[in-house]
């Protein structure tokens, strides 16, 4: 497995690494021996970057992910989580009281004096714009609470935002069908040294190409609920690509997979091999619900390089299908 330097924190991070919103909640229910068995396998498959957050199963994922790095001390884990979805999404709520709480019960859950990388959750933009906010988080390391900081961002105007406050890392939502950050962050990112965690690079799992306009998820699932926004930013759910839009651009995106990505490959491989190969990306953090979801996302890492004719179909099929629905948007 790949591992590359993790922007300014002077960690590294596996070019794979584990998002693990799916072990908290909103993906319908996981249970313990699966959260385990999840976990287990990515490492086993070279994985070291692990993202979690405190409102992920209000604590149930910071609290798996902690019990297994204490299991697993000298493997090399490197533990990102997120703070700031525990209140209403307001500035006034951003309160370095308010972090304290937060960053105190994450150390908790997670079982860590000094919390490897925080990242502030999809604030309000007033907030990433605000130098206070910033300030805040580097008085955080200076106490010994967090050793790095950084945003997770909906938008490329956050993304810039929260460079210009000093963010040593950005996760932002990169994939096939959600190219703008190519632009608009990436370059930017590379040039001042800020290390990118993408999510959603599956968007939503539409790019396994297994969902039809039949699939059902389960009620507790967000891509139920949060089609519409409903819940949190829709760009959250299938990369705010409308379900039908997608489920058609996908059946395209699994033929082209088929016709010009390497042998043996699986579209959601040839997905987040793609996003590995976006120069200025760190990580990025696919979910898993159970062990082989996670080893087939793993293996994605040692897959060829893409050729030229996939990228350049890829980049039709994004202009012709999806561009008009996201590009403007986020």
């Amino acid at each position: 497995m790949e591992t590359r330097p993790l922007g300014s924190t002077g960690a590294k991070a596996s070019v794979i690494g584990l998002g693990t919103w799916q072990l908290g909640a909103d993906w319908g229910e996981v249970d313990e021996a699966a959260a385990r068995a999840t976990l287990d396998t990515s490492l086993s498959s070279g994985v070291t970057f692990i993202d979690t957050a405190d409102v992920y199963g209000d604590g149930r994922s910071e609290r798996f992910v902690g019990a297994f790095r204490a299991d697993n001390p000298d493997r090399g884990l490197f533990v990102a989580t997120k703070m700031g979805r525990r209140v209403e999404q307001r500035p006034e709520n951003y309160t370095p009281e308010a972090f304290a709480v937060w960053n105190e019960r994450s150390r908790r859950n997670l079982g860590m004096e000094r919390l490897d990388l925080v990242q502030l959750h999809c604030p309000p933009t007033e907030v990433l714009a605000d130098s206070a906010t910033w300030d805040e988080l580097r008085r955080m390391v200076d106490a010994g609470v967090i050793a790095n900081f950084g945003a997770s961002v909906e938008t490329c105007e956050q993304a810039r935002l929260a460079m210009d406050g000093g963010a040593q890392t950005l996760q932002i939502i990169l994939n096939v069908f959600r190219r703008k950050p190519l632009e608009e962050v990436l370059p930017e990112a590379a040039e001042r040294g800020v290390g990118v965690i993408v999510r959603v690079p599956l968007a939503s799992g539409l790019l396994s190409g297994k969902y039809t306009m039949d699939t059902v998820f389960a009620a507790n699932d967000h891509r139920n609920y949060n089609r519409e926004g409903a819940a949190f930013d829709i760009g959250e759910t299938f990369a705010g690509v409308p379900y039908e839009v997608g489920v058609a651009a996908a059946a395209e995106f699994t033929r082209l997979c088929s016709t010009y990505g390497p042998e043996g490959a699986t579209p959601a491989q040839v997905a987040l091999k793609w996003v590995t190969e976006q120069v200025g990306v760190t990580t990025v953090i696919p979910g898993a619900r159970n062990a082989d979801q996670a080893a087939a996302n793993a293996a994605a890492a040692s897959l060829p390089a893409l050729s030229n004719d996939l990228n350049t179909a890829l980049e039709e099929l994004y202009n012709r299908m999806i561009r008009e629905h996201v590009h403007g948007r986020w």
